[in-house]
């Protein structure tokens, strides 16, 4: 495609801290695909916890936060995040057919890592990878798939990161008509698993604020508690097939106690803390298995582009942004009072 510019505004993650480390700038060169990738030009990206998470190096378990990405790995900086890409392919690599110039996509955030493509080795956008909270992308042709529908650039840029996790958590369970519990579930991932549970007929209890439950019910649960409830008064001892954990903190050990024997338990993320006391004689007694959820196989991503073109998800953007204001949107997101997604528009 023509008129493709020379420079682009972006925002720069300049180190590991507060908002502060976020610089708006307009003067970024825009980047050149390499043989393989295609350059998208950005038209949303939505805001996730791992945005928030990796710029403070929550990921590190080191006070120097070495190691505060992902995988491990040291950050390099200046890096533009954003780990949802929604767009058009306005270029492509030697190696890409031209024929994918112009088509609307979204991007895996979890990739295939090229140089060691074994489960569950990946690398992230927005982490490893430069990401969506800028004009323009280039990203890996293999990583980018075509989308056909009628969806908003908005609700589009919502699904890549929440929408994946949610359904790589659901995945590796092997969900089916069962009995499920969801917590965190207002957040992009929570809501999304809702819908996604909804979709493999299953029985859903979702626990959020109590300012959100009519919101969650309308979403899909069968049942939503507030997140102060005590929960083996509330529901009962060995209730559940499945439990999925996005919260985590002091209240943990309550989640074991409301899976039935033999129940599965799984987890990508710890909103509410990291750090839980596990009594081993409940995991082995009740011979649970622990799943942790962080690596997706490419059937993910396929699936989800599956649900949107037949309509079988909807969309919860709650909020958009400006790509300049950034700060504001994340300063909005940590406050949790929203329900679904926050997106951000080139």
């Amino acid at each position: 495609m023509k008129n493709i510019p020379k420079k682009m505004h972006a925002v720069l993650l300049t180190g590991h801290g507060g908002l502060e480390k976020l610089e708006y700038k307009t003067d970024i060169p825009v980047p050149v695909p390499k043989d393989d990738e295609v350059l998208i030009k950005v038209t949303a990206a939505g805001i996730n916890n791992t945005d928030i998470n990796t710029r403070t190096a929550w990921y590190s378990k080191y006070k120097s936060n070495v190691g505060g990405s992902w995988s491990g790995v040291p950050l390099k900086f200046p890096r533009i995040q954003g780990a949802d890409v929604c767009g058009i392919i306005v270029s492509v690599g030697s190696k890409v057919n031209k024929s994918r110039i112009k088509e609307r996509v979204i991007a895996r955030t979890m990739q295939t890592d090229p140089k060691n493509s074994t489960s569950p080795n990946m690398i992230t956008l927005g982490s490893e990878l430069n990401g969506g909270f800028a004009q323009y992308v280039t990203i890996r042709s293999s990583e980018t798939f075509s989308i056909n529908c009628k969806w908003s650039d908005a609700e589009l840029g919502s699904i890549p990161c929440s929408y994946s996790t949610a359904e790589g958590l659901l995945y590796r369970v092997k969900l089916g008509a069962e009995k499920i519990f969801i917590n965190g579930a207002s957040g992009g991932v929570g809501s999304a698993a809702i819908q996604l549970a909804k979709i493999r007929k299953a029985h859903i209890t979702a626990q959020c604020s109590s300012s959100k439950i009519n919101e969650i019910k309308k979403i899909g649960a069968n049942k939503a508690i507030s997140r102060e409830s005590d929960l083996i008064k509330e529901l009962g001892k060995n209730k559940f097939d499945v439990v999925v954990d996005l919260v985590s903190g002091e209240n943990w050990g309550q989640l074991l106690e409301i899976l039935k024997p033999g129940g599965r338990y799984a987890t990508a993320g710890a909103i509410g803390g990291p750090l839980v006391n596990l009594d081993v004689r409940t995991l082995y007694l009740k011979d649970l298995t622990f799943y942790g959820c962080t690596y997706q196989p490419v059937e993910v991503f396929k699936n989800l582009i599956k649900y949107i073109e037949k309509g079988e998800i909807k969309p919860l953007i709650a909020k958009t942004y400006p790509l300049k204001e950034i700060r504001k949107a994340q300063e909005d997101f940590l406050l949790k009072k929203h329900v679904g997604k926050l997106v951000l528009l080139p």
